[in-house]
């Protein structure tokens, strides 16, 4: 064959990813490609010759390398590779105008090995800064397996892939529970496809309803309850704070006091980051509740475990999906504050993340994944452009748009009171709570509650402010814009 015929690739890495890339690349003649180079950081490789195939230079040459070596792809081999080494590759290679690709990350490669079929194209999740982590959801068997399951919020992001993750586990029955008939339907139809075997239940109700969910939790009887349900997006809760209070506190309320009631074993409440500290009402909706759970959690007949997330990236709403949405029609993409920092997983962690707390948790805890250095938003924003094949604020234009009502500027995991402390599982933690739950709280939220539903929004906010040290009931963050929550 004609060299000229060949595709020229070259590979980020010399260590042992590239070198069975290249194997399998040379023990492909059919692909008509041919490794022409490596491009490693190690002193010690370079000008080496490995296994006939050269080491041509640093990865800060690789735009240089690309033009000399005539290169039709670049391959990045290195699984164990940082974030920002793969946004800074992905930077090169877009300036070399070299398509690229990416060897997956350790926990993707199975079985030890490298396969040409492994090779991809570089995702959203190979930027987000850190190496993925994977919990092993067998480790939850004895919670999950031959027992009955329930999911509210099962036609969400979360919620859904927390469906497919249990039912690979094998519970007895998995109910459904959501407000959206369309979305419950989607989740349904794929797990009957893919679970023929598995008992399935639907149900379709608003958790305010406080006898319609008792008549839902005795019906089913689950031993376990996992709790995703609630309204998420920060600017429209600070507008419409009663529809918050009733909807993330109360109905959350009747829940786990049917849990309680009916024999559930389990209760796991999905929480957020902004609950930490919480600035505007939907995080303090989410804190309240957080400790309404701990009040009860010594005296109640189920684990009460809460599960607190960063932002789940391709979560419906979320800012990851709206960037690309943006960029797909074009641009601009907006971002709230070029100062601003966000912690980010993947939906898979997040689901897996609460598998593995309901496993190990005793009651009353708060769960947090280690999710690695806080992401610039700004940052992202120009990453998810390059990656798109486009240049930041030339092809595509970035605006700043100002924090919105009850934003903050960076989040955290831990709020005031709070301390991280080892879970004794890798990559999990428990926020510590430094003070008791106040005597009197759940009276307090019974009112909360009581306020919200006559409409009281002076009343709410008040009551809420009360609740949370630090909530500064309802403060702007900003000028408004119609974007996702990051």
């Amino acid at each position: 064959m004609n060299e000229r015929s060949e595709k020229r690739i070259v590979i980020v890495g010399a260590g042992e990813a590239g070198r069975m890339v290249a194997a399998e690349i040379a023990a492909h003649p059919e692909l008509s490609a041919r490794v022409v180079g490596f491009l490693d950081d190690a002193r010690e490789l370079s000008g080496r010759a490995i296994s006939g195939v050269s080491v041509l230079g640093r990865t800060e040459e690789l735009e240089a390398v690309a033009r000399r070596e005539r290169a039709d792809e670049i391959i990045i081999a290195i699984p164990t590779a940082e974030g920002a080494f793969v946004r800074e590759m992905v930077k090169r290679c877009r300036r070399a105008g070299v398509p690229f690709k990416i060897v997956p990350g350790v926990m993707e490669i199975i079985t030890g090995e490298v396969r040409i079929d492994q090779i991809r194209e570089v995702r959203v999740e190979d930027l987000i800064g850190r190496e993925t982590v994977d919990l092993d959801p067998g480790s939850a068997r004895d919670v999950i397996a031959g027992k009955a399951v329930l999911v509210t919020g099962a036609g969400g992001s979360i919620g859904g892939e927390l469906c497919r993750q249990i039912a690979r586990i094998g519970p007895r029955s998995l109910v459904l529970l959501g407000r959206g008939e369309n979305r419950i339907f989607e989740i349904e139809d794929e797990l009957r496809s893919s679970h023929p075997r598995l008992e399935l239940r639907t149900c379709i109700t608003d958790l305010r309803d406080r006898e319609r969910t008792r008549r839902i939790v005795r019906e089913h009887a689950p031993d376990v309850i996992y709790h995703t349900a609630a309204h998420k997006h920060v600017h429209y809760m600070e507008r419409d704070p009663e529809e918050a209070v009733t909807n993330n506190i109360e109905a959350s309320v009747h829940l786990v006091h049917a849990a309680e009631e009916f024999g559930a074993s389990r209760f796991v409440f999905i929480s957020t980051d902004k609950a930490a500290s919480p600035r505007g009402v939907m995080g303090a909706t989410k804190r309240i509740f957080e400790e309404y759970l701990r009040s009860r959690s010594a005296r109640s007949p189920s684990r009460l475990i809460t599960v607190r997330f960063g932002n789940v990236i391709g979560s419906m709403g979320s800012v990851v999906p709206l960037f690309l949405k943006q960029i797909r029609r074009g641009g601009p993409v907006t971002v709230s504050d070029p100062r601003a920092t966000r912690y980010f997983m993947t939906v898979r962690e997040a689901a897996l993340l609460v598998i593995r707390a309901s496993a190990v948790g005793k009651g009353g805890e708060i769960f947090i994944l280690d999710m690695g250095e806080a992401l610039n938003m700004l940052e992202v924003a120009q990453d998810l452009i390059l990656l798109a094949g486009y240049e930041p604020n030339t092809e595509i234009a970035i605006v700043v748009t100002g924090l919105r009502d009850g934003e903050k500027l960076h989040e955290s995991l831990v709020g005031d009171g709070e301390r991280l402390l080892p879970a004794g599982e890798e990559k999990l933690y428990v926020a510590g709570q430094t003070d008791p739950v106040p005597s009197g709280f759940e009276t307090r939220v019974t009112e909360l509650i009581a306020l919200a539903r006559a409409g009281d929004r002076s009343g709410v906010l008040e009551r809420m402010a009360a609740l949370v040290p630090g909530f500064g009931g309802g403060a702007a963050g900003g000028g408004a814009s119609p974007a996702a929550e990051p």
